[in-house]
């Protein structure tokens, strides 16, 4: 077991000193895999490899279709034309609000939430100039509206965070949805009150809107964007799709793809290129979750795994309570909501929907926990959206992480509090 936590601290240490996890978890589970007894070479080749290589199996459309689809939307406008409207109907009077719900909707509709940082930086840089407010919070606001509600808590979301669940307690996008409601309008509002008393005391010291040093990039020509209600036919269908008709999130995102060319021909010369860059993107992504996956595959193999699991499981009260450490301290390990998440049900999974039959406490509540749990300690300092977040804005840790903190780590943990009561007591 020590060989575990050893292997763990090890890889949340590399990651924080950002060096790529397709070396560093192999790296790690080799130290797990030495402390265990198991043969290196071996370890390696078959189970590491064989955890790597079924996750891509099972996940790779989705990440991939996920990309392209946020691409297109991104290429054609139609992401920005929806933001620049619904930004626009709130009012820089509502700078923050606009922000947190423009990021909201592109998310909910299953936009990648990195498209989503590109395309509302620049119309909530334009608010907060209008509405005098610092640069500083902007990176607070959209966090809270992609990192945090829409990716993990409202039912139906088909962000990945919330379908990964689905493969391991055999539920739907939809699962427990009394918890997510819950636990999504704890995060909303706390976030936005937050970030308004943040406004306030910026303001009253002084610190006010101030022209970011590089504008490359900044500048959008609106009157080329498509109509927002065309627009919005892409992400109302995925989400339609998926959840009315119960259809498999592939056939969903095919569909939101689909439409996407359809509403937008006159710029067919572009798809090409827009749908090469979202599958070449992806594989980015599922490779980084996959490495993360091998690694917990390696440590469900090892003797001391028992032991760990008996640890976990015998945490007082409800199961639910174990299940959101175990994926959050694995999220903040990895810095990644669906790495974290998916090594801890890969590992233990099984063992939770056993739990579940059991005791009579809905396999949803698991779900809608899990998915909870990914995107609390996935943005600490060292989590690649997190990074990307600030790079895009021009901001640093110092000028802003204390924001995206604690609207995208500490008030989801908070929120999954009333979500783990609600499901304990067969309310979900």
């Amino acid at each position: 077991m020590y060989g575990i936590i050893l292997g763990l601290v090890l890889l949340m240490f590399l990651a924080y000193r950002g060096y790529s996890i397709l070396w560093v978890a192999p790296v790690c589970a080799l130290v797990v895999g030495l402390t265990g007894g198991l043969n290196p070479v071996e370890m390696y080749k078959e189970t590491y490899m064989t955890g790597l290589a079924g996750y891509v199996k099972s996940w790779f459309p989705v990440f991939m279709l996920g990309a392209i689809f946020g691409n297109l939307m991104d290429y054609t406008g139609a992401a920005k034309s929806i933001a620049r409207w619904l930004t626009q109907k709130l009012g820089p009077k509502r700078a923050i609000i606009g922000v947190v719900v423009g990021c909201g909707v592109l998310t909910y509709g299953g936009i990648s939430l990195f498209v989503v940082v590109f395309v509302m930086y620049p119309l909530g840089l334009e608010l907060f100039r209008e509405a005098n407010i610092t640069r500083k919070l902007l990176p607070g606001a959209i966090a809270l509206g992609s990192f945090t509600f829409t990716m993990t808590a409202i039912p139906g979301t088909p962000q990945i965070q919330n379908i990964i669940p689905t493969n391991y307690y055999g539920t739907t996008p939809t699962a427990a949805p009394v918890m997510g409601i819950v636990a999504a309008v704890l995060m909303f509002v706390l976030g936005v009150l937050w970030l308004q008393y943040r406004e306030r005391k910026f303001t009253q010291a002084g610190d006010v809107f101030t022209e970011p040093k590089n504008r490359e990039g900044i500048e959008i020509d609106y009157s080329a964007l498509p109509n927002p209600f065309i627009s919005f036919l892409p992400l109302i269908t995925v989400v339609v799709t998926m959840n009315i008709f119960k259809l498999d999130i592939i056939v969903a995102l095919i569909s939101g793809i689909v439409l996407s060319m359809i509403i937008s021909f006159n710029k067919f010369q572009g798809f090409t290129k827009s749908i090469s860059n979202g599958a070449t993107g992806s594989m980015t992504a599922i490779l980084n979750t996959s490495a993360a996956v091998g690694f917990g595959t390696v440590v469900k193999t090892v003797p001391g795994f028992a032991t760990l699991t008996d640890v976990l499981l015998n945490v007082p009260g409800t199961p639910l309570i174990s299940e959101a450490i175990a994926v959050n301290l694995l999220a903040g390990a990895t810095g990644s909501a669906s790495g974290g998440m998916s090594i801890a049900l890969e590992a233990l999974g099984e063992k939770y929907l056993q739990i579940a039959l059991e005791t009579g406490i809905s396999p949803e509540a698991f779900h809608r926990i899990a998915s909870l749990a990914s995107g609390g300690l996935d943005t600490l300092p060292h989590n690649g959206a997190v990074l990307t977040l600030l790079a895009v804005t021009g901001l640093t840790h110092k000028d802003s992480y204390i924001d995206v903190m604690m609207t995208s780590l500490v008030l989801p943990i908070v929120a999954s509090i009333p979500a783990i009561i609600l499901g304990s007591i067969g309310i979900y």
